[in-house]
């Protein structure tokens, strides 16, 4: 019972990331040591499933798709956006700095972990997570474009920001912004248009099912490669979450909210100069907040592991 209360509480924590732009319920996953269960988990939702369900064997076909792990973590990840999700955007609009601190913090420590549990030592590991760090900041910094929001426009898009949201450091809602779609795509679900919201499905489904069969191959066959890409890819979103920033281009939702569509970023002194008090040492704790939150967790796993 302990272990699905865990896996609720983790579900939870990655819907919690999901409501923040920027950080993916992925990276949650990936630090709190479930990704490769997800993936593959993720990945038995396929024909041959859907043939033992249609057969009427319903125990093997869940047993075959791991369903309890991902109904347990599926609650979670609901239950927490529709109860923290008003919460969480009042946080980050009122305490921006306070709340990227935190993430900035977490990060952090979850790749020393990951990196103490897996010290990367060949040179193909040093380059995997070059590469995946470089493709994180690559994506941080990319111009934004203003595509068509046509059907097949938005089942491409559907299908990148889904792969997106499941990449630790690389979140779904922060590529659509790129692509100039968050806003026609959170209309669409304000005007219930069925078509485009089907379409995006459709992408989604496609995309996650497609993906998370590479994604399982490559973690089965070149493991300690794979771990250092996904760990290259966590360092490089540090540069997304990081607390002292001054937007550069924005764009209005629907509700005349702000998006930040570009930002750059500042030192606290910098910060101080152009926007306002950098709240340094309070942010400092919060980074801190972070860390130990992160290695707590570990010495709380070590020691159950240790009994």
């Amino acid at each position: 019972m302990g272990h699905y209360v865990r896996l609720f509480l983790k579900g939870m924590a990655m819907g919690a990331a999901d409501v923040v732009p920027g950080v993916s319920g992925g990276t949650i996953a990936f630090i709190s040591g479930i990704y490769q269960e997800l993936i593959d988990a993720i990945r038995a939702l396929n024909l041959a499933a859907l043939r033992t369900l249609l057969r009427g064997e319903f125990a093997q076909f869940w047993a075959q798709i791991n369903g309890n792990f991902l109904l347990v973590l599926l609650a979670g990840i609901v239950s927490s956006i529709a109860s923290l999700a008003q919460l969480i955007s009042y946080l980050l609009a009122q305490y921006p700095l306070l709340i990227w601190s935190f993430f900035f913090g977490l990060i952090i420590a979850s790749a020393i972990y990951i990196y103490r549990g897996q010290r990367f030592s060949s040179w193909q590991e040093w380059l995997a997570m070059a590469v995946g760090s470089g493709c994180a900041l690559a994506v941080a910094f990319a111009p934004t474009l203003q595509l068509e929001p046509s059907l097949p426009v938005i089942f491409g898009a559907g299908a990148v920001a889904i792969c997106a949201m499941i990449l630790p450091g690389v979140s779904g809602s922060f590529m659509l912004l790129i692509m100039g779609l968050y806003p026609s795509l959170i209309g669409a679900v304000v005007d219930v248009n069925l078509a485009v919201l089907a379409v995006f499905a459709a992408g989604c489904v496609c995309g996650l099912l497609s993906f998370s069969r590479f994604l399982s191959w490559l973690l089965h066959h070149f493991y300690a490669t794979t771990l250092a890409l996904l760990t290259g890819f966590l360092v490089g979103s540090l540069a997304v979450v990081w607390p002292w920033k001054r937007a550069l281009t924005t764009t209005v939702d629907r509700h005349g909210g702000e998006l930040v569509l570009r930002s750059e970023l500042l030192t606290p002194w910098e910060y101080g100069n152009v926007i306002g008090d950098p709240r340094w040492a309070t942010a400092l704790a919060m980074m801190v907040s972070g860390l130990v939150l992160v290695f707590a967790l570990e010495y709380i796993g070590v020691r159950k592991d240790k009994n």
